[in-house]
């Protein structure tokens, strides 16, 4: 395999990265540095790759990169870049979200159309079925976002389809399920509240804390989007889930075991745009991928909280 992984320098994207060199992929990484979160958390998930013989970086845009040159030779394209984040994207900053998530997808998909690629793995997320959907979530569920960034990714997901139908891209998108773990970016609820916690600070939590989420350890789903580029069927779409639905006050009790620190939670209003249940049927993913979760959600909290304490660029 000689891969291109874009958003190389992320939270899944870096992770990922490691996983295909592991298994001998030679991986080429791009990664814009968006300022959505500091560049130096960036740059130390890079380091492992950065001193693999078999791993070069590039970066910039994929709107800006010579695509011709980066995708030569290369018979897998994980496509990971995007600009993330419910909240933010909202109001003026949407602007971001069409360029990052619907136009580079579509300068990709283009770039790829002629060239005998073995499979273009896309990763969405469970953001594009909204609250419409019955639970377990279904592949075939009728989409229905309530939130722009959701928009922007089943939009991206739908150019990944229409690539395979009239240009035979072999595309298969992962839905993916509230991934945490190592190298989380800090704007997502388990690394904000393990990093408050361990300071000895409330908690500010939206909602009323029934909300749930099929939370997905991040080694599981690299594993999965690395095994889909082997056995997934192209054309279709994969739900990547954790296994269990939980609600975010059962998580509050959990952090408390796994650090050992009373939690103290701040309420606020639950916030535009966030799904109030989210559980993944992970049928398909199991018969065509053989996906199947490994670390269940304390094991996954103590290992993100582990790594939020002794990476200096992170715990400051």
């Amino acid at each position: 395999m000689k891969a291109l992984v874009t958003g190389a320098a992320g939270f899944i994207g870096s992770t990922l990265s490691d996983l295909l060199l592991e298994r001998g992929a030679d991986v080429t990484g791009i990664d814009a540095f968006t300022d959505y979160y500091p560049r130096p958390i960036k740059e130390h998930n890079l380091l492992g790759a950065r001193a693999h013989p078999r791993f070069a970086f590039v970066e910039g845009r994929i709107q800006d990169a010579d695509l011709a040159a980066l995708l030569d030779g290369v018979t897998h394209v994980f496509h990971l870049a995007a600009q993330a984040g419910v909240r933010k994207s909202w109001g003026r900053d949407f602007d971001t979200y069409l360029s990052c998530n619907i136009e580079a997808t579509q300068v990709l998909l283009e770039a790829v159309a002629a060239r005998p690629i073995e499979r273009f793995v896309y990763a969405s997320s469970s953001s594009v079925y909204g609250d419409a959907a019955s639970i377990p979530m279904g592949e075939d569920a009728l989409p229905r976002p309530v939130s722009p960034y959701g928009v922007t990714k089943l939009s991206a997901e739908q150019l990944c389809y229409l690539y395979f139908v009239n240009y035979g891209v072999p595309a298969v998108s992962l839905r993916y399920f509230t991934v945490y773990g190592p190298r989380q970016r800090p704007d997502m609820a388990f690394h904000r509240f393990l990093k408050a916690v361990h300071a000895d600070l409330p908690i500010t939590l939206y909602g009323d804390g029934e909300q749930t989420r099929d939370f997905t350890f991040v080694a599981d789903a690299a594993r999965a989007t690395a095994d889909a580029a082997v056995h997934g069927v192209p054309g279709r779409v994969y739900n990547i889930g954790g296994g269990s639905r939980v609600s975010v006050n059962t998580v509050l009790e959990m952090i408390g075991r796994v650090t050992g620190r009373a939690v103290e939670v701040r309420r606020e209003d639950a916030q535009k745009g966030d799904m109030r249940d989210t559980y993944a049927d992970t049928t398909r993913a199991r018969e065509d991928l053989g996906f199947h979760p490994t670390v269940d959600l304390e094991q996954g909290l103590a290992a993100e909280y582990a790594w939020l304490t002794s990476t200096p660029v992170v715990a400051r």
